[in-house]
This record gives structure tokens, sequence and C-alpha cells, in this order.
């Protein structure tokens, strides 16, 4: 969130971040942020990673959006969330998330989020649980299903 600044002298940036879990937000003044990079090869090389990672996933939620159906993308959402795949994650729980925020991310209606969460709950795909949205890997059918 807010890394365009740094290659732009824009006052205001129509980007935006929404947390599903409580944090810690931490501004850095631009200035501090090129100074440190400049003097930190370490950390310049990470955040490098960071935005080559950013940018590959940015990359990837285009093409989901241009070439998939809402059902898919909030799949694939959901898998993202659960942090599906990732090492050293043993559960597959996303914390809990409102159906809008889901429309949000997926770029459809509420509604829409409804009905599939009930179906995808239907055939065994997710379970509700008390802190939150267990995601089965069998939900990955629905993203590589053509």
């Amino acid at each position: 969130m807010g890394e365009g600044c740094i290659a732009s002298d824009q006052p205001l940036r129509p980007a935006s971040a929404t947390t599903i879990t409580d944090c810690f937000v931490l501004r850095i003044e631009k200035d501090a942020m090129l100074n440190v990079l400049h003097r930190e090869h370490v950390f310049s090389d990470l955040f490098v990673a960071y935005l080559v990672g950013r940018y590959n996933q940015t990359q990837a939620d285009l093409v989901d959006q241009l070439f998939n159906s809402a059902e898919k993308r909030l799949a694939r959402t959901l898998l993202l969330l659960a942090r599906f795949g990732k090492e050293g994650r043993s559960e597959n729980v996303v914390p809990k998330i409102s159906q809008e925020t889901l429309a949000e991310m997926v770029g459809t209606t509420r509604a829409r989020i409804n009905f599939f969460m009930n179906r995808f709950r239907q055939l065994g795909l997710i379970d509700y649980n008390g802190g939150g949205l267990e995601v089965h890997s069998s939900l990955l059918d629905i993203v590589l299903h053509e």
C-alpha cells in the first residue's frame, strides 16, 4: 500500500487498502524511504522483490478479472486469503470477512457472493466455523476446471 508514491510526485494516488484482521500501519515519509533504499542494500533487495511480487499479482488479478467468471474469481480469492499452498501453512482458515468486502475484492455484487458462498458450502468446498471460514483444497477444482 502506497509504494507508488516513490516513483511519483502526485499528491493523491488512487489506491486504498482494507484489512481483514487487526493490524498496525506505519507511515514512512518518501524522503526517509528513499534514503533507506539507497543506504541499506539488503532492505533494498527485499523491497524490489516485494515490488516484483506485487507486479506479478497485479497481472494475475487483471487476467483473472478479464477472463474468469465471478465464481472462479471468488474461489481464487478465497484460496489466496487462506494462503492455500503456502509453505508453513497447516490450516486453510480465512479470518472473518464480510460478503461486501469479498464482493469488492472479486468485482461483483454481495448477492452474487452470497449465492456462490452458499453453493460452495453445499458442495462441501468450504465450511463456516466460529472464527472464520475453512477453505478445502477441493475448491481448487472450481479454479482449475474449464
